[in-house]
């Protein structure tokens, strides 16, 4: 599997939000937005959330979701912006860690749910090296 660019990991690294879509049996699509850390080595995004939230039992029927991250800006010149497609499925133990060390308050969650979304594609734009340069990574199956 080939690495993420640095550029990439950089902008992943400087935010800590993302909003994530999800569709139901009968193509209703929700949104949320959710903290999470990444795992540069696994390519993923771990997250916590509750299987009773609406994105959770979505995704308990497809696992296929959207993501995005973004930079918040009304200049042109300086927008930066992350499309993801990704694979959701239970975390581990080093994916719980890794979410705690990041936001410790979860701590006092009553049953901390952590879950890894596998990317299996992205999109990442950055007009700051050029109006719509874009930057593309796809997980090559060995």
């Amino acid at each position: 599997m080939h690495k993420l660019s640095s550029k990439i990991v950089e902008f992943i690294q400087e935010h800590h939000v993302l909003v994530l879509a999800t569709v139901n049996e009968i193509n209703e699509s929700a949104s949320c937005s959710l903290f999470y850390t990444f795992d540069e080595d696994e390519i993923s995004f771990v997250f916590a959330s509750d299987e009773k939230t609406e994105h959770m039992q979505n995704i308990s029927k497809n696992r296929k979701v959207s993501v995005s991250i973004h930079f918040e800006t009304k200049e042109v010149g300086t927008i930066r912006g992350l499309q993801v497609k990704a694979e959701v499925t239970e975390g581990n133990k080093e994916d719980k860690q890794s979410y705690l060390k990041a936001f410790p308050y979860a701590r006092v969650m009553p049953s901390l749910h952590v879950w890894s979304m596998r990317v299996d594609s992205l999109k990442y734009t950055d007009n700051r090296l050029g109006f719509g340069k874009k930057e593309t990574w796809e997980r090559v199956s060995v």
